[in-house]
């Protein structure tokens, strides 16, 4: 932020700005009294930030303006929290407190005005000047902690710092490439699950697109290319498709429109990458939306005239049964009720057709904010309740004791982003289970005492070990013996939280014992190592792992919870005499202190991999494999040491998000004599000479080093994978190019290494 005084035209945006709010408050607002309340409140805000700029120049005051205009258009809240959108800055960044806020507006207002201020100094806060080491080490973690817990106080809080959060990333491109890393991995490893998990796919989508064009920018302007040519040439054909479906809808007496939508290009680019994909093999690129509004002079429900429409269009074009998505029937836990289908057109073009009444589209497209307006209209359905579920089942975990902020951060993100799966029990009852759980996972979820005394299941009237993973549709039954009690073993394959809860409160209810046991094996285990054990050494490592004691590190030890190893690198990290720290600080980072933000901004444009100048020791990370040209993002250890790993690499995301202060902003410099490894990978049609014209061309033309080369064939195709050493992006771009124009082979990407 900077300070000069304002002239008439910044007058003149933030009034335009505002009446463009104040008409959309309108309709959120119908009382007088309301629309005072947003008048009022600007009116505050407007003075409190007077002559003050953000860092692209523009009036400070247009920033609270855009998120109020957020919170109205794209959540639909009303004008407690349109008031809040407009203050929320003025206690961080101005001489009024919290206490102004109450006085002036009201309890309401002012406990979300509080509670988004303590997000935002939580979040933004770098300067850690004089703090512990101890509260430095997991800042991030306990902000992630702070946030969800306002979830339970009042869930506004958070859609409005959503709406603030979407308007930061909209105008990221005035602040340095380090802090554009740290809020672009926030919004991904946070932010984005979030708007998800409340039903706010609009908000989703385009934080998504922000995070894509910024991460992998030459991914996102091809992507965006295709698009708009690929529109160009089929929309006439998406006009063809829908004519018909137009036509037999208005013969059957619904009132509704028809919407088409075209795939984001992070939607695209995220199908492309996960299932190595080209653009042109993105089938389902195209959607049509039918919203109709349900008619109220008929016995059918909403749902049964959702079915009476996919009988129409089903009627007209035929469509793929494997693609089809009830969720009429089983609503998504946030709230997303619709039918999809994909369809194939009279061209030979897949269209995905979403099938929702209006009430389903405004829960779709406002989220938790429609969702609560429905149920106060009196509008109950069965599934009315699975917001409230998993806003219950958030307070359960924030709640436990036993998680601690780098857990809890794991544990949501998880929950925020893991796809569910459908079983049945022997009876025909329908479950809903976290993907890649177990049947014990299954077991635990029926009931405690079943888990206990599970010792193997059925799944499609076969018998399965405890371990078996289970799939969607599976029918799945339980056996039990009475003998039969929990194993500490069992934590090594069990997938949800819930279950694994209750095994370890089981080896709690005699927990001396375990606590004595663990003690016992980890001096073996540590003194076998060199290590020198002690009360003060197994507190430290306690007090790194957030545990609440040396007793909590043993109880996890003895459930194998920790591994040997894990705890050695610790130990290592904290002996004044071990070799091995810097392996320790990079296994388990939280030892560092943080970078005042003035260093850092100094420091910001040295960081240069492979450039004889740059002392620094740089480690190419092997989750992801940049190389010279991909974009990249560093962390810097204490002894110097940057981490680079490549903007969408998801490991560096996690990290990222919860330890933003350690990002660096590295540059590739030139260098002739290095060679980075990747991979490709091969799929074509099998013939004679073949894989001699690919390695001929990789060797002798483009002189690039083939590391390693895995290929198979069956029935006349083949598929595999190359690891080459190549100097940069741009020699790997050229040689994809010329690989692909060789007759036979049909797809040629490159992948990250195994």
């Amino acid at each position: 932020m900077s300070f000069s005084k304002f002239t008439q035209q910044d007058y003149d945006v933030i009034k335009k700005a505002f009446d463009q709010l104040r008409e959309a408050a309108a309709k959120r607002c119908p009382t007088p009294s309301e629309m005072d309340v947003v008048q009022r409140a600007f009116d505050f805000a407007n003075e409190a930030h007077k002559d003050i700029r953000r860092r692209s120049g523009e009036p400070y005051m247009l920033h609270p303006i855009a998120v109020a205009q957020i919170v109205v258009d794209d959540i639909g809240l009303g004008h407690k929290s349109i008031a809040a959108a407009l203050l929320h800055d003025v206690v961080e960044d101005t001489d009024y407190t919290v206490e102004d806020i109450r006085k002036r507006f009201g309890g309401k207002i002012a406990s979300l005005v509080d509670g988004l201020t303590k997000i935002k100094n939580l979040l933004d806060n770098r300067d850690n000047a004089g703090l512990s080491e101890q509260y430095i080490k997991s800042i991030q973690a306990e902000n992630f902690k702070r946030i969800l817990l306002t979830l339970n106080d009042d869930v506004r809080v958070v859609l409005i710092k959503l709406a603030d959060r979407l308007h930061n990333c909209r105008t990221i491109e005035f602040m340095p490439e380090y802090k554009r890393d740290k809020i672009l991995s926030e919004t991904m490893f946070i932010f984005i699950p979030l708007a998800h998990q409340l039903g706010l796919y609009g908000i989703k989508s385009e934080m998504e697109n922000i995070w894509l064009r910024y991460k992998e920018p030459d991914a996102y302007r091809e992507i965006t290319a295709q698009i708009q040519q690929n529109i160009s040439d089929k929309e006439p054909s998406i006009d063809e498709f829908i004519a018909p479906i137009q036509e037999s809808m208005q013969k059957a007496g619904f009132t509704f429109e028809i919407r088409k939508r075209v795939k984001t290009p992070y939607s695209i680019w995220k199908k492309m990458t996960a299932k190595n994909l080209t653009f042109d093999q993105v089938y389902d690129l195209y959607a049509i939306r039918i919203i109709f509004d349900p008619s109220k002079d008929t016995t059918e429900t909403e749902r049964d005239q959702c079915y009476h429409v996919f009988s129409i269009v089903t009627g007209i074009y035929r469509y793929k049964p494997d693609r089809v998505r009830d969720w009429v029937k089983h609503p998504k836990s946030n709230g997303y009720e619709a039918l999809h289908c994909t369809l194939l057109s009279r061209k030979g073009i897949w269209v995905e057709v979403q099938i929702r009444t209006r009430r389903m589209d405004d829960i779709a497209e406002k989220g938790i904010a429609a969702h609560w307006a429905y149920k106060q209209d009196g509008y109950v359905e069965e599934n009315d309740s699975e917001m409230e579920k998993w806003l219950g089942k958030v307070k359960e975990i924030l709640l436990n004791p036993d998680v601690n902020a780098l857990e809890l951060l794991d544990i949501i993100h998880n929950d925020l982003t893991t796809s569910t799966i459908m079983l049945f029990t022997p009876k025909g009852d329908q479950r809903s289970i976290e993907k890649g759980a177990t049947v014990l996972d299954f077991a635990y979820q029926i009931h405690t005492e079943i888990g206990h005394h599970a010792i193997a299941g059925k799944v499609n009237m076969k018998l399965v070990p405890l371990n078996h993973v289970l799939h969607s549709g599976d029918q799945v039954e339980i056996i039990t013996a009475e003998d039969e009690l929990p194993k500490k073993e069992w934590l090594q394959f069990l997938k949800t939280r819930h279950a694994r809860n209750l095994v370890m409160d089981y080896f709690r209810s005699d927990k001396n014992l375990a606590v004595e046991a663990g003690h016992k094996a980890m001096d073996e285990e540590l003194n076998s190592m060199g290590i020198r054990t002690s009360d003060e050494l197994y507190n430290q490592i306690a007090s790194n792992l957030q545990l609440s004691g040396a007793e909590d590190l043993f109880f996890r030890f003895y459930l194998g919870i920790f591994s040997a190893e894990a705890v050695a690198m610790y130990a290592a990290g904290i002996s004044q005499e071990a070799k091995s720290t810097k392996r320790s600080k990079w296994l388990f980072p939280w030892h560092r202190k943080d970078t005042p933000k003035e260093e850092k901004d100094a420091n910001d444009k040295y960081y240069v991999i492979g450039s004889p100048l740059d002392r620094h020791k740089y480690i190419i990370a092997s989750c992801c494999n940049p190389i010279a040209g991909d974009a990249v993002v560093g962390f810097r250890s204490p002894d110097g040491t940057v981490s680079v790993h490549k903007k969408t690499c998801q490991i560096a995301q996690g990290l990222a998000a919860k330890h933003g202060d350690w990002i660096v902003s590295p540059q590739w410099a030139d260098a002739e004599n290095r060679s980075y490894q990747v991979r490709v990978l091969l799929e074509g049609v099998d013939r004679v000479g073949l894989l001699n014209e690919i390695t001929r061309y990789i060797s002798l033309v483009m002189e690039v080093n083939i590391k390693k080369l895995v290929l198979g064939t069956e029935h006349g195709i083949f598929e595999g994978y190359m690891d080459l050493l190549v100097r940069d992006k741009s020699v790997l771009e050229s040689l994809l190019q010329k690989l692909g124009s060789i007759d036979g082979l049909k797809s040629v990407r490159r992948s990250e290494i195994g």
